[in-house]
């Protein structure tokens, strides 16, 4: 229990913004999963527009300040790469 009116009020916004990095991280993972269904059903035009997404759902993670950059950015060259290779 917090003691003072201050560690009160930490507490509170300790709270809303795990709920936010949840939420965020959650929808980014999500991305992620929905574009390796695509890949693994070889449907390539589904597969690019699950990768922008991602891609997409990255960037905000980094934005938002939920996942590092360079986490976000080595994620992004990884889903670039399996797509590329099963593209080509």
């Amino acid at each position: 229990m917090p003691n003072t009116k201050s560690a009160a009020k930490r507490v509170r916004t300790i709270k809303k913004r795990t709920l936010r990095n949840a939420r965020i991280k959650s929808a980014m993972r999500t991305s992620i999963r929905r574009f390796e269904e695509a890949l693994a059903s070889a449907n390539m035009d589904n597969a690019k527009a699950a990768l922008q997404k991602a891609l997409k759902a990255l960037d905000k993670a980094v934005t938002k300040g939920v996942i590092h950059k360079n986490t976000a950015a080595r994620k992004k060259s990884r889903l670039t790469k399996r797509f590329n290779r099963q593209a080509g």
